[in-house]
């Protein structure tokens, strides 16, 4: 679970208008906060398997929050792919 500080802190830097969590990019950009968090801590604890299990459908649920995003408007794709640095 990420603090309330590093939420608000994502919402302002990628929600379309003030408090808004719904859009995919704020949702998206969340979901790799949380990724990135867990991998850390799969780094430590290898035998943690359930956790380990959380991850890949995180990661499962963020990569179809990306196609959408793509199929739907290619230019927010590619923006919100450069500002987390997704992909190489």
């Amino acid at each position: 679970m990420l603090e309330k500080e590093v939420v608000e802190k994502i919402v302002k830097d990628f929600g379309r208008t003030s408090g808004d969590t719904g859009s995919v990019e704020v949702q998206v950009a969340l979901l790799t906060e949380q990724i990135n968090r867990l991998t850390e801590h799969l780094k430590i604890n290898k035998k943690d398997y359930s956790s380990s299990r959380g991850l890949m459908k995180m990661v499962g649920r963020r990569r179809k929050m990306l196609e959408y995003l793509k199929n739907s408007d290619v230019n927010r794709y590619r923006d919100l792919v450069k500002k987390l640095g997704l992909r190489k």
